[in-house]
């Protein structure tokens, strides 16, 4: 019987090495991907905090976070900062909060909003100030203003300015009012806001109040839903212009 020849192949890797080999590659691809989501959460959050590159750009129409590239490049740049996108998170969290808490009440709700300027709350006189009066006597909205207060004191840095504007429909303030007209009563609302929250520690320097009347309206007048939604005061957030920055919007106006 003829003998075997001894097979001269070499022997294979033992079959711990090839378990962890395997073991190496999966832990680099678990490493690859979560390198890439990291940097996509970043991308996402530099963009949802948009409004700082350019006019804090977030939450149009409500608690939407998505920031249209157009709208940002278009606004006044405000320099970003980790205090002011801390400020727009946690201001979005109040509002849902306060919608949280004070869900199935009827008319316009607590909203925050993007504009060319910066961005804004609206706050709806209809659960801020009885009819035709200044005082605000809802405890909830008394709540909020003071979370308000928190966070800007917390948060918001130093070279933002606020302005309260307020805001009435175009039905004259009830005989039993004690402000004559509209003027008077939204100028009056926007005092009564802005006094909350200095009484609640924000700036005084940092803080205007500004009143329009019925003269801007949001919503037509012909209706009573429209009229509850031109009923509202509005906090505003900006960065503060230099003169050469005013120099220069007033130069851009008048070469128009």
């Amino acid at each position: 019987m003829a003998k075997k020849c001894k097979c001269e192949c070499p022997e294979c890797m033992p079959e711990w090495l090839a378990t962890f080999g395997d073991l190496m590659s999966l832990l680099l691809c678990f490493f690859v991907l979560l390198l890439s989501m990291s940097t996509m959460d970043a991308k996402k959050v530099k963009e949802a905090i948009g409004s700082l590159a350019g006019a804090l750009s977030v939450l149009e129409g409500g608690t939407q976070t998505e920031v249209s590239r157009e709208r940002i490049q278009k606004a006044t740049p405000i320099q970003k900062s980790e205090e002011t996108a801390q400020t727009v998170n946690r201001l979005s969290a109040a509002i849902a909060e306060f919608k949280q808490f004070t869900a199935g009440g009827k008319g316009p709700a607590i909203t925050l909003q993007e504009a060319e300027e910066g961005f804004f709350i609206r706050l709806p006189a209809d659960i801020t100030f009885p009819p035709g009066s200044a005082k605000i006597t809802n405890t909830d909205t008394l709540l909020f203003l003071k979370r308000i207060a928190i966070i800007i004191k917390q948060y918001l840095p130093k070279n933002i300015e606020i302005q309260i504007k307020g805001f009435t429909d175009n039905t004259p303030p009830p005989p039993t009012s004690p402000y004559g007209d509209n003027w008077e009563l939204s100028a009056a609302r926007a005092l009564s806001v802005l006094k909350i929250l200095i009484k609640d520690g924000v700036n005084p320097k940092q803080l205007s109040a500004a009143a329009y009347g019925q003269y801007h309206p949001i919503a037509s007048n012909a209706t009573p839903e429209g009229r509850a939604k031109n009923r509202r005061v509005e906090i505003w957030f900006f960065a503060k212009k230099n003169k050469e920055q005013i120099k220069k919007s007033i130069l851009d106006k008048v070469n128009k």
